[in-house]
């Protein structure tokens, strides 16, 4: 992988200072950790940005998308990855496919749907010259999931729908998690939902704020 180490703001240095910012919020998952000391998250977000690329905040990648904060990212990887590392995971939105390369980093096969075809591009772009090989992208309403690709071992979403969409629930394995952020703007959840034999399990994690889930392509 060509991880770009960059010079100043953007260097290893500056990555490690977020590792260890990570660690003091609570993450403690150590492949999350060390993955996210590797990947340079400059690379996703405009030239403009790069030099706050490593705090931890949301920035705008354009479209009225936001890649996600640093936290957030490893916390909904951590929550996905905490009893076994997946085969596979559907992305529910690519946005700037920074997420997109955490768990292309930790798991062998993702699988990315986004409905906004430029962000989905420029991400394909950025990752490709990473060296990301094992991420298969699809221009998708992300409520319909991918069914030809699935079923999968885990699924994480970038976005906040009202309710969880049906269809991501019946993609999932018997004892696969989903995790995504619930709920109308100012009063969202991170909530973790596991697939039983005969059930779904549903913990609620913590308040967030994401941008909301909304249907069809642009």
């Amino acid at each position: 992988m060509n991880l770009h180490r960059g010079i100043g703001m953007t260097s290893q240095r500056t990555r490690d200072r977020m590792v260890q910012q990570l660690q003091q919020l609570g993450i403690k998952d150590q492949r999350v950790l060390e993955v996210m000391s590797k990947i340079p998250r400059h690379l996703f977000v405009a030239e403009a940005l790069a030099s706050r690329a490593y705090e931890n905040t949301a920035l705008p990648i354009g479209q009225g998308q936001t890649i996600s904060q640093p936290y957030m990212v490893a916390r909904m990887t951590e929550l996905l990855i905490e009893d076994d590392l997946p085969e596979n995971v559907l992305e529910v939105g690519t946005g700037s496919g920074y997420q997109s390369a955490v768990l292309a980093s930790l798991i062998p096969r993702v699988f990315s749907v986004e409905r906004i075809r430029p962000l989905q591009d420029k991400a394909k772009t950025v990752l490709d010259e990473i060296g990301f090989r094992n991420i298969s992208f699809k221009h998708s309403d992300g409520g319909w999931g991918w069914k030809a690709c699935g079923p999968y071992q885990g699924i994480l979403a970038a976005a906040a729908p009202a309710e969880i969409p049906a269809k991501l629930l019946q993609q999932l394995l018997p004892m696969a998690k989903l995790v995504i952020p619930i709920g109308e703007e100012g009063q969202q959840v991170l909530q973790r939902i596991t697939r039983t034999d005969s059930a779904y399990e549903v913990e609620t994690i913590e308040a967030v704020s994401f941008v909301p889930f909304l249907k069809g392509r642009a």
